[in-house]
């Protein structure tokens, strides 16, 4: 059993979490005001960077709009004084989390690792402690819908499920380690539980699929819209009882057609590397937030709270149940709204989010062959972690055009842009695309989608 788990700090943060899920608003402001003030104390004991942030401050009677927004750059230049623990190294946990042989496993024999995906610039670490973990473990648990009630009472322990993670499977995502984590604590589900890479070609993919036989899949949102294509195609025969997606915008027109693809109920999520279990969809298909354990703040372009029902240029959030790398007032860099109540009858907040809104690239195949689909997620996967680019674009400008820019310039720009076409050719002619043309452009600020965000992949016209 690793270190970073301790059964019975688990059990007490799930009986908590199980009361909350139907607790009083009053009682969840309470709740959620106690552990921000204990959050306080803390870290300006344990953290140098918030130490001085505190100096001269009581950290009890502090109030969380007082205080500065963090952004994610400013806190990886100064990791040895963000952490809480000073035997905590970036290079070591740069190399710890370099070999996929350690995904899953403790850092210092206490803490789970994982790399954000680097969706706004070079990705950022997190460490979680024990406790972090035992409360993203409750809040998956206990939180998420119950998408199937008759089964769950044949089937209360899910012992007959089995659970299909579609993602990028190689690398220290928090998903994927989260995956492989629960397969190590419950060696009884690792068989149940599978991690499958959407990297690989789409026929391998869904041949890897039909002979597991998922229950469930579990997949980001444009994922889950390739699968549907593929199985209503024909090119995929798995018949899952539920679908779970998040780490990306599900759109009402894409629910619909996974749904009438696959013919079982959806659930959505919203999660990130800073917090992994931030809400969950009720039976009425609201986002609520997890307010007893994270705190989001929508706000405009100056860092002031835009009014209820209105999506902040981005969000701040404070995440109450880390305190070994603090997370306080962090520019989540998401567009969030905070709504009304909802009919569901649950006090927890109700939230719309504004993910992301890549696009899917259909490539030409060849003669005489199908387009290509290909992921954004995988796109980004591939310029990330065989080429080392983080700030990029890449918009298809025709069945074999595609065209990658990037702000940045210089000389050692040029050659991760010849690193990155190397990789991105030899990675989509794998997946069956043939006679491309790959130019590249640095210098070059990116075009942006419907949200105003800059998008990462781009269809074209």
């Amino acid at each position: 059993m690793p270190a970073s788990f301790d059964p019975w700090q688990a059990y007490a943060i799930a009986a908590e979490a199980s009361l909350a899920t139907h607790a009083s608003a009053h009682a969840l402001a309470s709740q959620r005001d106690r552990r921000l003030a204990e959050l306080f104390t803390v870290v300006a004991g344990r953290s140098p960077w918030y130490r001085r942030i505190f100096a001269g401050r009581d950290p009890a009677a502090t109030r969380l709009a007082d205080l500065p927004i963090a952004h994610k750059a400013e806190l990886m230049r100064d990791f040895a004084s963000w952490v809480g623990d000073p035997a905590i190294s970036l290079p070591a946990l740069r190399r710890f989390a370099g070999d996929p042989a350690n995904i899953a496993r403790d850092y210092l024999d206490r803490y789970v690792v994982w790399e954000s995906s680097g969706s706004t610039g070079e990705p950022a670490v997190f460490v979680q402690d024990g406790r972090s973990m035992a409360v993203y473990d409750a809040l998956e648990a206990l939180r998420r819908p119950v998408l199937q009630p008759w089964q769950r009472m044949i089937d209360p322990w899910g012992l007959t499920e089995r659970i299909a993670f579609v993602g990028a499977t190689g690398g220290h995502f928090a998903s994927t380690v989260s995956v492989e984590r629960l397969r190590r604590l419950q060696p009884g589900l690792s068989e149940r539980l599978r991690g499958m890479s959407f990297l690989q070609p789409l026929d391998a993919l869904c041949a890897e699929l039909d002979a597991f036989g998922p229950t469930v899949l579990a997949t980001y949102p444009s994922a889950a819209v390739m699968l549907a294509q593929a199985r209503h195609a024909g090119r995929l025969k798995a018949s899952p009882r539920e679908i779970w997606t998040g780490g990306e915008r599900l759109s009402l027109a894409a629910r619909a057609f996974v749904h009438r693809s696959f013919g079982c109920p959806i659930a959505n999520s919203y999660g990130c590397s800073e917090f992994l279990s931030l809400a969950f969809e009720c039976r009425l298909g609201v986002m609520h937030l997890n307010s007893d354990w994270a705190i989001l703040e929508p706000v405009d372009g100056q860092g002031r709270a835009v009014p209820p029902g209105e999506p902040g240029v981005t969000t701040l959030l404070t995440n109450l149940a880390n305190t070994v790398q603090p997370l306080i007032r962090y520019d989540l860099g998401d567009q969030v709204s905070l709504l009304g109540e909802c009919a569901c009858g649950s006090h927890l907040p109700a939230i719309e989010v504004g993910g992301r809104d890549d696009d899917m690239l259909r490539l030409a195949g060849g003669a005489g062959r199908p387009p290509v689909e290909v992921l954004p997620l995988a796109v980004s996967t591939v310029l990330e972690e065989e080429a080392g680019l983080f700030d990029f674009q890449l918009e298809q400008q025709g069945p074999s055009d595609l065209l990658l820019r990037t702000a940045a310039q210089g000389v050692e720009v040029d050659r991760t842009l010849a690193a990155a076409i190397a990789s991105l050719a030899a990675f989509l002619s794998r997946q069956g695309a043939r006679g491309l043309r790959i130019r590249c452009r640095s210098g070059e600020a990116a075009r942006c989608g419907r949200s105003g965000k800059a998008k990462r992949v781009l269809a074209g016209p």
